[in-house]
């Protein structure tokens, strides 16, 4: 059979919505390694990480769902949400990919000033003091304020986040392109008949085959309106 049929189509979409459940299980599973081992200390983070991966899973399980058992209904709503979040992500990972050096600075900047327990952790994990300027002057919590030694922590961070950001912004782009992909798969799809099923069957809204003539029985038995 070429592909682009019936069979093609379901094995395609279901090896895609099992893609993205490993996906999801994987992105749950380091939040948790990284929230125990202690090398993510924001729980709102943490929290964030997980929550993105349970709606990947959710959203995986519907396409799945939907392909086994070609359901008309579960395929609408997984084919707008994939939709949706396609465009999120794309727009997501282009701006990750565009941000400029300037921009970054103050990004990190505006999250600098919102925690001081975050300001805290940061210099000691990445051995620096104050975020544009040394001030020795007061207390930090890095191994490099007693000999008076420190770098900005402006500096460290704007490398790690570069960084970050052009990984984030690569993976988010590649992902959204097999987003794209599940809508396509899933409208063609969605419009296939079964060529398992009888010749004469129809799809009702809810995906089950209606024989011919038992659609044209239940069609005959609808009471009429009086006078017609």
């Amino acid at each position: 059979m070429a592909c682009g049929g019936f069979i093609c189509s379901k094995n395609s979409l279901c090896a895609l919505n099992l893609l993205y459940m490993l996906v999801s299980l994987l992105t749950i599973a380091l939040a948790a390694w990284g929230k125990w081992f202690g090398l993510v200390s924001s729980f709102p983070v943490v929290a964030a990480i997980i929550g993105v991966g349970v709606f990947l899973f959710i959203v995986a399980t519907v396409g799945l769902c939907g392909a086994l058992k070609h359901h008309q209904v579960l395929l609408f709503f997984y084919m707008l949400i994939l939709f949706m979040v396609f465009i999120v992500q794309f727009s997501v990972s282009c701006a990750c990919l565009a941000v400029k050096k300037e921009q970054q600075m103050k990004i990190l900047e505006i999250g600098w000033n919102k925690s001081k327990a975050m300001q805290t952790g940061l210099e000691e994990t990445l051995n620096c003091c104050d975020f544009a300027q040394v001030n020795y002057n007061r207390t930090c919590e890095a191994v490099c304020f007693r000999s008076q030694q420190c770098e900005p922590c402006s500096v460290k961070l704007q490398a790690h986040v570069e960084d970050a950001l052009n990984v984030v912004g690569g993976v988010s782009l590649f992902f959204s392109f097999t987003e794209i992909l599940g809508v396509w798969l899933s409208y063609r799809y969605r419009n296939q008949k079964d060529p398992r099923s009888n010749p004469g069957t129809v799809q009702s809204d809810r995906g089950t085959p209606i024989s011919t003539r038992s659609f044209l029985s239940i069609y005959k038995m609808k009471p009429k309106k009086n006078g017609k």
